[in-house]
């Protein structure tokens, strides 16, 4: 027996929520040719031309191998170009190809079907408290990372 009911703990409610939320966008960007860590990289590339592998996987949220790979399989694609910084030789920018731009159109507008459905299942006032509620837990949990020993 554990010492908190699963289903009362939030954590458990949180990680549900993402794994539907993944699983849908799976299913819709499947016939984009693209997984959900693919398109969240194309769209932060889509946003930041030229950012490095580091930078985006802090911004979608991997660790950089798994960052590396992802990158390695768009490049393969065709979807993304990398090329030696300017300045920094040894770091690579990274860029959409026209081929990205287009799959990065088709992914986008298929992923926003699915948020535009979840975000319809909520009248606006029942959003934003969502939005805020969310916004406090990842305030305590950032801050409970800070500071766990």
């Amino acid at each position: 027996m554990t010492s908190m009911p699963l289903n009362e703990r939030l954590g458990a409610h949180l990680k549900r929520a993402v794994q539907a939320v993944d699983t849908a966008k799976h299913a819709a960007l499947k016939p984009a040719g693209v997984t959900v860590p693919q398109y969240a990289a194309l769209a932060y590339l889509g946003e930041r031309p030229g950012i490095s592998a580091a930078a985006l996987a802090r911004a979608c949220g991997v660790t950089p191998p798994t960052m590396t790979t992802v990158l390695k399989n768009l490049q393969e694609q065709g979807l993304i170009e990398r090329t030696p910084h300017e300045w920094h030789r040894n770091i690579l920018e990274t860029r959409l190809t026209e081929a990205g731009e287009r799959t990065l159109a088709d992914a986008d507008a298929r992923a926003v079907r699915v948020e535009r459905g979840l975000d319809a299942e909520f009248t606006p006032e029942e959003r934003e408290t969502l939005i805020a509620l969310l916004a406090r837990c990842v305030a305590v949990l950032e801050e409970a990372g800070r500071t766990s020993p």
